[in-house]
C-alpha cells in the first residue's frame, strides 16, 4: 500500500515490535503515558486488535493503532465493546493516509472477529469520516462528553436500547491515560 511517495504495509503487530511503537508513541503523544498504556494493556491480556505500518524499505515501524475489550454497564447486563486507544503516526509520517488506513484496517479486524460496537475520545473532525457518531455516544457515559466522545456500530442496530456506563480496562486508570 502506498503513503505519499513511499511503500508502507500495516500488519499485525508482533512482540519485536513493542519497542518501536513504545517510542512512536511517546514521539507523537510527546510523553510516555500511551507507551505504557499499550504495554500494560498488553501484558494484562486486554488486546483485541494491534495493528503497524511499516515503511518497507527501512523495517521502520510507523503506524500503530490498539484496540482493547470494554463493557457497557446497562441496568440489566454487561455489553461488550471495544475501544480505539491509543493510534499514532510517526511525526513525518501525519496527514499522509497511514492513520487513515490503519483506522480501516482495524476496523475491518475488529468486526471480522465478530465485534460490533467502537468507541473512541478523538479529533471531532477526523473519526466521523470512518462512521463514527457523537450522537452514538450519547447514551454511553465515558470519560468524556462531547463532540470527541464518539461510537461507532460495526454491525446496524448495535448501540439500539444500549444505555450506560463505559467501563474501561483498569490500565487505563493505572497510567492516567
Amino acid at each position: 500500500m502506498y503513503f505519499g511517495c513511499d511503500m508502507a504495509t500495516i500488519r499485525v503487530e508482533l512482540p519485536e515490535d513493542f519497542d518501536a511503537v513504545r517510542e512512536l508513541n511517546r514521539l507523537a503523544f510527546g510523553r510516555d503515558t500511551e507507551g505504557r498504556l499499550v504495554d500494560l494493556l498488553r501484558e494484562r491480556g486486554c488486546a483485541i486488535v494491534s495493528l503497524v505500518a511499516v515503511e518497507e524499505a527501512r523495517g521502520e515501524v510507523i503506524g500503530h493503532i490498539f484496540f482493547s475489550r470494554i463493557h457497557i454497564e446497562t441496568p440489566t447486563a454487561y455489553v461488550s465493546a471495544v475501544s480505539l486507544a491509543p493510534m499514532a503516526v510517526t511525526p513525518v509520517w501525519q496527514r499522509r493516509g497511514v492513520g487513515s488506513e490503519l483506522v480501516r484496517r482495524g476496523l475491518e479486524e475488529c468486526r471480522g472477529r465478530g465485534e460490533t460496537i467502537v468507541s473512541v475520545l478523538g479529533h471531532a473532525h477526523y473519526f466521523p469520516r470512518f462512521g463514527f457518531s457523537a450522537d452514538l455516544a450519547v447514551p454511553l457515559a465515558g470519560p468524556h462528553a462531547g463532540p470527541e466522545w464518539m461510537a461507532l456500530e460495526l454491525a446496524p442496530g448495535a448501540l439500539a436500547g444500549v444505555s450506560g456506563k463505559v467501563r474501561y480496562a483498569e490500565a487505563f486508570r493505572v497510567v492516567g491515560a
